[in-house]
């Protein structure tokens, strides 16, 4: 007899024997019936799991198969076991759809009519096959057939954690197996991921040795002494690469860190950790592939040194490349992105003006952050695309932290970007909380890496991150959409918020720190809560970077194009965005998957959280202008992803796409322009400074002057200086406001005793800060120290008291005493004067 069912899609096989499951039945005559089995094949699946769709256990689809008459069937040993056969005469009840699929079929989904998973290919009728093939049906079997039928009872099943996971997995079976697709379409995703992946490289190439071919014709590189190229590092910029050439010279990297860690030869009366306090981890790396890599004996070291930071650019506008193509699913809006990059350079990058500034250093790991980011918050991604994005997060967070002491407060404003993103339900909160746990990594190894630095545990990451695990543990389980859930919602953002400040006060009344101090006061002063004759506050509110945008930055980005595009994707989005919260808040879930036609761009979270961070970060940068150098390359992939996006326009997306020509038709005309105009840095007077004090300056001399200048002296003689170009220390901008007094109303003996407090040897007064016009009256730096020093009515009510000295600038140029009693000029030229400060006071007439 023959075996006949229709499970998984095909016939099943008959087995080896197995302990019967079903009882003796009973014919007409009374006898006992043989015991009636059925077993599979290969990877074995109960009967009873096929009769009422019982999870736990794939069914096989292979052949039919004959069973020999000499062959007994055993069914297998199961927790869903069905009660004995029928009494003799009955009928098995069936239905004409219980065919049954390999995972249950109709049977899984008609409850427990456990009888239909039985059905054969026809029609549905259970019939326990008992004679070989070929044989005729006897009359117990006829007659078995005829009589009335009898629904079978499936016995309860046991709760069990087994059962769930078969459940499951019985679930994943009922999903119909994907149709193979053409080869012709898969070479077309291959060459379009190709062409992609060779665009995005050849676009960071491209624009690295545009950065390279421009350097060297704005500055002439190549044809200048080293003394020169030293000089084109201006400010900050110039003590970086001093650290640089520091290490070059120490006899083994070891003892060059050291010397970096105990530094007491570049400020005087001063020991420092160069590289906590000034974040060196690049020079360090740079120093050590230079070494390493035997380029020593091939390219100069500047040349080794700027060569990597036009590398780091390519990868930054690569990693911004591949942000938009992942947005908007094509490459061209990568294209895009780079055009309008290069384009808006001014607003987008400060490489042309300092090179080794940090930000130069660790906004391309920003990006590629950014990008796996990007790629990680996508619903449709697999799990190998999953595991790559986050390793790759988790390695760009950890080293942006390490390149930029202020790269925790943008980590900051992306943990509120993704927090929202959370806390509307617009995404799971998995994978929101797995990018939580890699700030608290990239923060605690960074903090001991980089010499337990306080900084990190009192800022307001650490803090937002602890909340946010901490309001997850008490978080409580509810229905989606219903009111508790809601005010649930309501009651966590508050929960957040008052966690966060709460947990950052009590981290800076244990962590002793002083980093950053004067950023609070800064702030406090910028956005009006507070008033200050403070020089150092004034100065830095006077800074053209720490100002509101001019009206300039707003006519260079419309020119381009790029803001109305801008804000017409950003109003598109947010809109579509707002359109989802509503329907959260209704208690609508989102889509598995977005299509074209649905039109609903706010239910992709990775654009929703792009939304957001550009809100925060324009936000930001309408108040202080530097920031646009982190806003504008964003607003450059946000504005290409909409424009070449059909998800976005959809109908108008023909006439969009002839518009988005526009820039790049401007794109190759100016960049050509560019590279033909020869440009020179001229600066004779002071590279007759800085010989003069490589010649005639005694080695162990101190110098004193204003920081920019200082930097540079630090870089191309390497003598010591009494203040650096460094704004993270209060220490250090106490010494900065002490020696601008040298340009103030001050009597000679003050600024004798500021200036031997810090045992300089030598004052450097600079004519252009002496004699200086601005275009702002407040701004001039001799204004901010006649305000602080009360010389000044800054507002009414002021109280002005009288100076009877004049400027020192101006006083000591005159040769006369007292000025001559403490100073005695040693050179000078059309911008500097150079004074040694006597050791010996004569008090002459």
């Amino acid at each position: 007899m023959i075996v006949s069912d229709s499970l998984s899609r095909g016939v099943t096989n008959v087995a080896e024997s197995k302990p019967p499951l079903f009882g003796k039945s009973r014919t007409r005559g009374g006898a006992a019936a043989r015991p009636t089995s059925f077993a599979f094949q290969g990877r074995q699946r109960p009967v009873a799991a096929a009769v009422g769709g019982a999870p736990g256990v794939e069914s096989p689809s292979c052949p039919r198969r004959l069973r020999r008459p000499s062959e007994t069937l055993r069914p297998l040993p199961s927790p869903n076991t069905l009660v004995p056969w029928p009494p003799a005469g009955t009928r098995l009840a069936a239905t004409p759809e219980g065919g049954g699929s390999g995972s249950g079929g109709a049977a899984a989904r008609s409850g427990p009519r456990v009888a239909e998973g039985f059905g054969d290919a026809e029609g549905g009728t259970l019939r326990a096959a008992r004679e070989p093939e070929g044989a005729p049906a006897s009359a117990e079997t006829m007659a078995e057939e005829e009589g009335p039928p009898v629904e079978l009872r499936q016995r309860k099943k046991p709760k069990s954690s087994e059962n769930k996971e078969s459940a499951k997995e019985e679930k994943i079976s009922d999903i119909p197996a994907p149709e193979r697709v053409p080869k012709h379409v898969l070479f077309q995703r291959f060459a379009k991921i190709f062409i992609g992946c060779l665009a995005a490289v050849t676009s960071g190439m491209m624009y690295a040795l545009y950065l390279s071919a421009y350097h060297e014709r704005k500055f002439w590189f190549s044809n200048r002494q080293e003394l020169e190229r030293e000089i084109t590092f201006q400010g900050d910029s110039a003590i970086y690469y001093s650290y640089y050439k520091d290490m070059l010279k120490a006899p083994s990297f070891e003892r060059g860190v050291y010397e970096l860690t105990h530094n007491n030869k570049t400020v005087s009366l001063k020991t420092i950790n160069a590289v906590q306090q000034m974040s060196l981890y690049p020079e360090l790396i740079a120093s050590v592939l230079y070494q390493a890599t035997g380029s020593n004996e091939i390219i100069e070291p500047v040349y080794f040194y700027i060569g990597i930071v036009f590398g780091l650019q390519g990868i930054y506008v690569t990693a911004l490349f591949v942000t938009s193509w992942l947005m908007s699913g094509t490459w061209l809006a990568g294209m895009l992105t780079v055009a309008w990059f290069i384009i808006n350079r001014v607003d987008t990058t400060r490489i042309e003006y300092s090179i080794p500034l940090r930000e130069n250093w660790a906004l391309p790991y920003f990006a590629c952050q950014i990008a796996a980011l990007t790629g990680y918050l996508k619903s449709n991604l697999n799990t190998y695309g999953e595991r790559f994005c986050y390793l790759l997060m988790s390695a760009s967070t950890y080293t942006f932290m390490m390149m930029w002491e202020y790269s925790h407060y943008l980590l900051f404003l992306q943990a509120i970007s993704l927090f929202l993103l959370d806390i509307f339900s617009l995404k799971q909160n998995d994978k929101v909380y797995e990018v939580y746990k890699i700030y608290i990594f990239s923060l605690f190894l960074g903090y001991l890496l980089q010499f337990e630095n306080p900084a990190l545990l009192v800022s307001p990451l650490l803090s937002l991150v602890a909340a946010l695990m901490l309001a997850k543990c008490l978080q409580l389980n509810v229905k989606k959409g219903s009111f508790v859930a809601k005010i649930i919602k309501v009651i966590n953002f508050y929960l957040v918020c008052t966690l966060t400040i709460t947990l950052n006060i009590i981290m800076k009344m244990f962590v002793p720190h002083k980093e950053n101090g004067h950023m609070l006061k800064f702030l406090e002063v910028k956005f009006g809560l507070n008033m200050t004759k403070n020089f150092t506050m004034n100065w830095l509110l006077c800074q053209e970077s720490l100002q509101a945008p001019s009206q300039d930055f707003f006519l260079r980005l419309t020119q381009s194009s790029l803001l109305p595009f801008y804000i017409l994707v950003l109003i598109i989005c947010f809109l579509s965005m707002l359109q989802v919260i509503f329907r959260r808040i209704n208690g609508k879930s989102l889509k598995e998957t977005v299509t074209l036609e649905d039109g609903q761009i706010g239910e992709r979270p990775e654009i929703i959280y792009h939304v957001i961070h550009t809100i925060l970060l324009g936000s930001l940068a309408m108040v202080i202008e530097g920031l646009k150098y982190i806003w504008i390359p964003y607003v450059c992939m946000l504005a290409a992803f909409g424009v070449c996006s059909p998800e976005l326009w959809m109908t108008l997306f023909k006439w969009l796409r002839l518009r988005t020509v526009h820039p790049v038709l401007l794109f190759f005309p100016r960049l050509m322009t560019e590279l033909m105009e020869l440009q020179e840095f001229y600066d004779p007077d002071t590279v007759e400074l800085m010989t003069w004090i490589k010649r005639q300056a005694p080695v162990a001399a101190v110098f004193a002057g204003s920081p920019q200048l200082m930097g540079a002296i630090k870089l191309c003689t390497g003598w010591m200086v009494t203040s650096l170009p460094v704004y993270n220390d209060d220490d250090l901008l106490k010494r900065n406001e002490n020696i601008y007094q040298i340009y103030s109303k001050r009597s000679a003996e003050d600024i004798y005793k500021i200036l031997t407090s810090y045992k300089a040897n030598y004052l450097i007064v600079e004519d252009a800060i002496c004699n200086e016009v601005g275009t702002m009256r407040g701004c001039r730096v001799k204004d901010l120290l006649d305000i602080a020093n009360g010389h000044m009515v800054c507002e009414e009510g002021d109280k002005l008291t009288y100076s009877k000295y004049g400027r020192f600038c101006h006083e000591v140029k005159i040769n006369y005493s007292p000025y001559v009693n403490y100073f005695t000029r040693v050179y000078w030229n059309r911008s500097y004067f150079v004074y040694k400060i006597n050791t010996v006071i004569s008090f002459q007439s």
